[in-house]
């Protein structure tokens, strides 16, 4: 009787091992595989390197902007040369969002000029992890995490504001602010 119970035991918990596994790749997986890899560029941002002291913020902006805790990048630029890399590379991130756990908050974009998304994981109103997903057809494209704690998509969004106040002209965020003129 014992020995049953043992084994039973033993079972379930393999069972629950194996079930909780995650076996799909993830962004942070594509993320660390790919960001010394030729053709990408990442690079993580504390909030702490955007420069507001300057910038007059509300209780709900400064509450906000307390809320994040930083900023991961991973961009691929698309050279002439790789377009099927580009497309190759484009489809593996376009399979990563599709997974259920990735809400969406919203789209746009067309094909002509190139499309974006924003996704998130938490719950709708204490959001954990913000991702934007934007390509651009003659440029390549970037993820973009935003990473924090008890995020709050409506305060968030009252961030905008504060942002082109900011100093960070000086900063390597120029990059990125390049690849989306």
């Amino acid at each position: 009787m014992i020995q049953s119970i043992k084994k039973s035991m033993v079972v379930l918990l393999l069972i629950t091992a194996f079930t909780s596994c995650n076996q799909g790749p993830t962004l942070q997986t594509y993320y660390v595989d790919n960001e010394e890899k030729a053709g990408f560029a990442s690079f993580d941002v504390p909030t702490s390197f955007i420069n507001v002291e300057s910038v007059d913020m509300t209780e709900e902006q400064k509450e906000a902007y307390n809320s994040v805790d930083k900023l991961n990048v991973l961009t691929y630029m698309k050279e002439d040369t790789d377009s099927e890399v580009y497309k190759l590379e484009l489809e593996k991130v376009k399979t990563i969002l599709e997974n259920p756990k990735y809400e969406e908050l919203m789209r746009g974009g067309n094909s002509k000029d190139g499309k974006f998304v924003v996704k998130f994981l938490g719950d709708v109103e204490r959001i954990d992890e913000l991702i934007v997903f934007g390509s651009a057809n003659n440029k390549g494209f970037m993820i973009a995490r935003v990473l924090g704690d008890d995020m709050q998509p409506g305060e968030l969004m009252k961030l905008g504001s504060v942002l082109e106040k900011a100093n960070y002209d000086s900063t390597d965020l120029v990059g990125l602010k390049e690849f989306f003129k």
